[in-house]
Formats: C-alpha cells, structure tokens, sequence
C-alpha cells in the first residue's frame, strides 16, 4: 500500500467518525499514546483526543485533501493535508492538518496530530 493510501485510509475513519459525531470512532483511530494538537492545548493519548471531539457542536462535518505524503521509516507515514471543517450553520474553517500515522499491532494509527490556522495572503 502507497504513503497516499495508508494516509486516506487512516483519514477516511477519522472523517466518518467526525461527521457522524461518535468521538470514540474518532479516539479509536489514534494511538494509545497519541500527541493531539487540536485548536485547544495538547493533549496525550485516545481519552484526550476522546474529550476533544465530544466537545464539538453536532453537525460538524470535515472534508480533507492530501497535499504531501513521506515515508520517513517503515512503518512510518508523514501527511500534510487540508481539512475543511464545516459547522451545522455552512460556516466553514479550512485548517492545515500534519498527521504521522505508524504501523502498530491494530493497524495504522495516528501517533501525532496537529492543526494550523491557513496563513490569510
């Protein structure tokens, strides 16, 4: 499987748990002792990426894009990406999402997650 499709594959479950609001679908994805940088301070592991997305407003929904993918090590894929996160109202916040997904005895699971505000030009 390409860097490409590990990274869709991993980010296709996040999406669905994101836009069916089922925060424990979401933390399920990530690792036991993930890094997640949300909009908020970081936090470690499922029960803080758990809390996080148990706290977003209902409705909200994500599309992404990938836009680079690397293979540092095996086992090891690096993601920078585009996330599209549109609130119940269309009200839409666009955010760059670097995500490092590693190969684990459960399958690819995300080990570090973090978001940006997209530069205004």
């Amino acid at each position: 499987m390409s860097a490409h499709e590990v990274l869709q594959e991993v980010l296709d479950v996040w999406q669905a748990g994101i836009d069916a609001h089922e925060p424990d679908s979401v933390a399920r994805v990530f690792a036991e002792d993930a890094i997640f940088q949300g909009l908020r301070p970081y936090t470690l592991g499922r029960d803080g990426v758990r809390a996080y997305y148990a706290s977003q407003p209902a409705g909200l929904t994500v599309r992404y894009r990938i836009l680079e993918t690397r293979t540092p090590a095996d086992g090891v894929v690096l993601g920078y990406t585009q996330a599209d996160f549109t609130f119940a109202d269309g009200a839409t916040m666009s955010l760059n999402l670097s995500v490092l997904v590693t190969r684990t005895p459960q399958g690819w699971q995300i080990a570090h997650y973090q978001v940006s505000a997209i530069p205004i030009s």
